[in-house]
């Protein structure tokens, strides 16, 4: 782990803003508004030559933000790291971080927290994103596709709020940023506002994944977990990476900390890669 003082490359909008969809699957007491989501690059050295896919840094969002804020590394471009992230409408942390421009400094330290692990005798590498869970996976398929593997995306993409209440399936991570090789596929809200879940399209791609990676929020996780039968998991190795909030990152002020088969963890010393059925998912809120 390094501190660091890092550099604005570039801080850019990717998606518009967007209401948060408001199905029964996905819906919290707490919801937001997202002002929108952003990509910015930071010229950092010592943490990108460290990183690796999976991990996170805790990023020191002003003076307003007592606590640091985690970001996942999206992508590593030699001596820079790029953080994509939500802006949330009462969001110190992640509003501040949006505002900055080329040529900004800011404070961050990391990498920190475990990282995804490819199997030995894994090839075919199905990676699972919901919403903003793109975030960790690109750097991993970025990094896998280099190394010869062979790496599906699946991603669920939140449709824009109309007036009528009905929503228009545009609003996901733009094709163009993702590595080249990878196949895509994406599932959205359908013209009628109807949800969907990209847990969904898991049946089609199951038999030809050799081990799956997931990114997205916890009823996604859920789901999974509930329909291992019939998803047809068959006991193929599943990690995810489980966002909760975080104190210090460090694993000093446990305010991470969620139950598994194999006692207490902290999400940031210990995770926040897991299998997926290490988790107690009935001991976790919606967070």
């Amino acid at each position: 782990m390094r501190q660091a003082t890092a550099k604005v490359i570039s801080n850019e909008q990717i998606l518009k803003e967007l209401e948060r969809p408001e199905a029964k699957t996905f819906k919290r007491p707490s919801a937001r508004n997202t002002l929108g989501s952003w990509l910015i690059w930071l010229n950092c050295p010592e943490i990108a030559r460290q990183a690796q896919p999976g991990q996170f840094v805790m990023v020191q969002c002003g003076e307003d933000c007592i606590l640091p804020r985690p970001f996942s590394i999206h992508r590593v471009n030699e001596d820079s790291i790029a953080l994509f992230f939500a802006a949330w409408e009462n969001g110190k942390g992640t509003k501040w971080l949006s505002q900055r421009n080329k040529g900004d400094k800011l404070s961050l330290f990391g990498p920190l927290g475990k990282y995804f692990s490819i199997e030995p005798d894994a090839h075919n590498l199905l990676l699972v994103a919901g919403g903003i869970g793109i975030a960790p996976l690109c750097f991993l398929a970025e990094e896998s596709l280099k190394k010869g593997y062979s790496v599906k995306l699946l991603r669920g993409a939140s449709g824009e709020l109309k007036p009528s209440g009905k929503r228009n399936p545009t609003q996901h991570y733009p094709k163009k940023l993702l590595p080249r090789g990878i196949e895509v596929k994406t599932i959205t809200s359908s013209p009628d506002g109807q949800e969907k879940m990209v847990t969904d399209l898991l049946p089609d791609y199951i038999d030809w994944a050799d081990q799956i990676f997931a990114c997205g929020p916890m009823p996604m996780y859920r789901d999974m977990t509930l329909r291992k039968r019939e998803l047809r998991f068959k006991g193929k190795p599943i990690q995810i990476s489980l966002e909760v909030r975080m104190g210090c990152g460090l694993g000093v002020c446990y305010g991470c900390t969620v139950k598994t088969k194999s006692g207490l963890k902290q999400v940031c010393k210990d995770g926040p890669v897991f299998e997926l059925d290490d988790i107690l998912w009935e001991e976790l809120a919606d967070i």
